[in-house]
């Protein structure tokens, strides 16, 4: 029971209207909070905060060690009245201690950070969205070959594009062919040097028929030497079609593709929207009949924007085949042309006139001296 007065007595302090201790009890307080106080702290080391109800500290004495004492630092924290802790937590004030022994007050209102995005979360969002344009597409696609769902369509554009297809299908036959007559006649050439090389053999070894084998001989090597001629003719056809159908007709139908599933998207969210303005409209459905427009919107560009590539590529598509096939049909008349009729001068003006290089049998080969 004696030990409780101190406590009552700092609980108890009275405070004026502007927040001020009163004069007549200050003295009081003073002596009777020095009897509570631990060995080795003044009452001129101690704190003490009291302020009105409108503030966000109050009630908290704070003692620092005594100066002139050898025992440890300590602190001592009085603790306030129920009403005055009742008004600190509803202010929200916090008494934190920090390691060096000191009492410090942290007040103010609480702000939490913004929290950090999630990848997973990021991730997981871009896969519903996929999710969703992948069933919207899909069901699109079911729709229209079932024969239930309207698709956009352009006849100039769906018309040059088939054009275009079936144009690819015969270049690739064209193609077949051409390199199925190189390899006959790089077999042919092949053999026709080994039958020149047999004839000159024997017009060494057979004296009565020197002539004639030698004769057979040299017609050979001839043959042999313009199939070659021939032969580098129809490989540099064969590669400047192979180029023109592999590679720029097949990076024109790869817009094409692009194209047509930017036509399905567009015509997938047109039907989406259509559905929704045909039910009811009110608080739910408004959001959703918005949204849907701006998703329309987005696709209608991309569709607008991909058919007018496809219209370029095909218009500049057209040029370059016209112009490449020109100079590849010429220069393929011309050779075969020149090889049956056995002209060699005319063979060989032709392969000068397109610049092809014939490669000499063993040129890529390096010799024996860089071997070494």
């Amino acid at each position: 029971m004696a030990q409780e007065s101190p406590k009552n007595s700092a609980a108890e302090i009275p405070v004026t209207s502007n927040g001020q201790l009163e004069d007549s009890q200050e003295h009081s307080f003073n002596r009777d909070l020095k009897r509570s106080l631990p060995v080795g702290l003044g009452l001129s080391e101690t704190k003490i905060t009291s302020h009105g109800f409108d503030s966000t500290k109050e009630g908290v004495i704070e003692a620092g060690p005594f100066p002139g004492s050898s025992a440890s630092p300590k602190s001592s924290v009085i603790t306030p009245s129920s009403a005055a802790a009742s008004r600190l937590a509803g202010q929200g004030c916090d008494l934190i201690i920090p390691t060096g022994g000191r009492a410090q007050q942290k007040s103010g209102p609480v702000v939490l950070a913004d929290e950090v995005k999630n990848p997973a979360m990021e991730k997981l969002e871009l896969v519903r969205k996929w999710s969703l344009n992948t069933y919207k597409c899909t069901r699109q696609i079911i729709s229209e070959k079932l024969g239930r769902g309207s698709r956009t369509v352009d006849l100039e554009l769906e018309a040059q594009i088939d054009i275009l297809r079936d144009n690819k299908k015969k270049y690739e036959n064209i193609l077949r062919l051409a390199q199925m007559l190189s390899t006959q006649l790089f077999q042919m050439v092949h053999t026709q040097r080994q039958l020149g090389d047999a004839f000159a053999d024997l017009s060494l070894k057979s004296l009565e028929l020197h002539e004639e084998f030698g004769y057979n001989a040299d017609t050979q090597k001839l043959l042999a030497k313009n199939g070659e001629t021939l032969l580098g003719a129809i490989n540099f056809f064969i590669a400047s079609v192979n180029t023109l159908v592999n590679k720029t007709i097949e990076d024109t139908l790869l817009t094409v593709k692009q194209y047509e599933s930017a036509r399905i998207e567009y015509d997938a969210y047109r039907t989406d929207l259509e559905e929704l303005n045909l039910g009811p409209r009110d608080a739910n459905t408004l959001p959703k009949i918005e949204q849907s427009q701006q998703l329309f919107q987005v696709h209608k560009e991309k569709y607008d924007k991909m058919r007018n590539d496809v219209s370029v590529k095909l218009k500049f598509l057209e040029e370059n085949k016209v112009k490449v096939l020109h100079n590849q049909l010429v220069l393929f008349h011309n050779a075969i042309a020149a090889y049956f009729a056995g002209n060699q001068k005319q063979l060989e003006q032709t392969l000068k006139q397109f610049h092809i290089k014939l490669k000499t049998p063993g040129a890529d080969a390096p010799s024996w001296l860089e071997e070494q």
